[in-house]
């Protein structure tokens, strides 16, 4: 079974055409501060800051932004939970001192993935820029920098970089890589070798003329097969997306697939992995700084259901709207179907799924009021909200579901600069 509670697996498929099951909700969410200062750079939408570790005592990593030397900086940490909830701050070295970088909202901050050794590894603070890469050079001890281990040129530039833990304790890495003097934005895969303590690289994933590749999620199943979600926007950069796209990677035999099974050949371009979420007929590819308006994607995770079927969270701008609605995506039956979870308010642009027993969970924040932080599951036709933290105004969070089938809540107040740890 899965290390790190990195399976988002449950016990019944979703069928297309039927009504999504009930009895996926849960009992009050349980919700601790966690006892060290947050900077307000600390928020992300495609970040993966937490892991989970543990089928009898369960441990809890939170890669986070603590306040730098000076209000424009921030330092690398990860808080962990121990199996007794007591807690230790672990410091991100680069050299002799804490890894500090200056604040860059939505690309500046931490994903973490612990290996099968219990070795953390850190990617920080990367928005175009060389490796800020960290890695533990003992079970669980501060990971140290090690940057010059990655398989790139020296040219290489990255960001929004994602990280999964495999079956058998290798890590992967998913990861925008800028080829700008050619009009490209590639996505990249990159595997760590648990057992022989180093980096490959798998190869490139969607690469595209004049596109930019978004990284979103890495999920493995119990094959051992990476199931891969990710966008797509105009050259160079955009904060409204398009096309959500999926494939699955099997690293026993090296291949890439659609949902169906049907092989796919690298690297992939717009259309030709699975389409999650299609152009609407007036969306359109922009190049701009800031949101151009229209309809679009910003934000999207994934997860598995009992069947191995992918299932999918995002946020998404529909026709003549506005705001961003929470809408879910289910294959099954050889397609993709498509609904809307919650569209009564704007949100911010972050979310996550799982998949708990009878049907997915999907997690998300309203961008105002006195609760925003919410959890939406099925019931019958439609969709049950629940308030994760009361008085609370979380802005971002991240979501694993742990070995003992606990989703485990990262929820950050930007507010307060306040991070939090919540059981659900």
């Amino acid at each position: 079974m899965k290390k790190g509670g990195l399976w988002k697996i449950g016990m019944v498929a979703i069928m297309l055409g039927t009504l999504l099951p009930a009895g996926t909700g849960s009992a009050a969410t349980s919700v601790t501060e966690v006892p060290y200062a947050m900077d307000s750079s600390n928020q992300a939408g495609w970040w993966s800051p937490l892991d989970t570790y543990g089928t009898g005592a369960e441990y809890a990593y939170m890669a986070y932004n603590a306040p730098g030397s000076v209000e424009s900086t921030h330092k690398v940490y990860i808080a962990r939970r121990d199996g007794n909830g007591e807690w230790s701050n672990i410091p991100v070295m680069d050299g002799n001192k804490v890894a500090e970088y200056v604040d860059d909202v939505g690309h500046n901050q931490p994903s973490i993935a612990r290996d099968g050794s219990g070795r953390f590894h850190v990617f920080a603070s990367m928005h175009h820029e060389n490796w800020h890469y960290f890695r533990s050079d003992t079970v669980g001890g501060p990971p140290q920098n090690h940057s010059s281990d990655l398989p790139t040129p020296d040219t290489f530039k990255g960001t929004y970089p994602i990280l999964t833990t495999a079956p058998n304790g290798d890590v992967y890495l998913m990861i925008r890589s800028g080829e700008d003097a050619a009009g490209i934005r590639s996505g990249q895969l990159f595997r760590w070798d648990n057992a022989a303590s180093t980096w490959s690289k798998v190869g490139v994933i969607g690469s595209a003329l004049n596109r930019s590749f978004y990284p979103d999620d890495l999920v493995f199943d119990a094959n051992g097969d990476l199931h891969i979600l990710f966008e797509w926007a105009t050259f160079a950069a955009s904060p409204l997306r398009h096309e959500l796209s999926y494939v699955k990677y099997s690293p026993s035999t090296g291949k890439f697939t659609k949902a169906d099974g049907s092989a796919v050949s690298l690297p992939l371009k717009p259309g030709t992995a699975d389409t999650v979420q299609p152009l609407a007929p007036s969306e359109v590819y922009v190049q701009t700084g800031s949101d151009p308006g229209g309809p679009g994607v910003q934000s999207a995770k994934l997860a598995l259901d009992s069947a191995g079927n992918p299932i999918v969270a995002y946020r998404y701008r529909e026709e003549g709207s506005t705001s961003f609605s929470v809408k879910y995506a289910s294959y099954a039956n050889g397609s993709w179907k498509r609904q809307t979870v919650f569209n009564a308010a704007d949100t911010k642009a972050t979310i996550d799924i799982t998949w708990a027993g009878s049907g997915p969970r999907v997690y998300y924040a309203k961008s105002s009021g006195t609760d925003r932080a919410f959890m939406a599951a099925p019931s019958g036709s439609s969709w049950t909200q629940t308030s994760l933290a009361p008085g609370k105004p979380i802005e971002r969070l991240s979501v694993k579901r742990n070995d003992k089938g606990v989703d485990i809540l990262y929820l950050a107040d930007i507010t307060n600069r306040k991070l939090y740890y919540g059981r659900n």
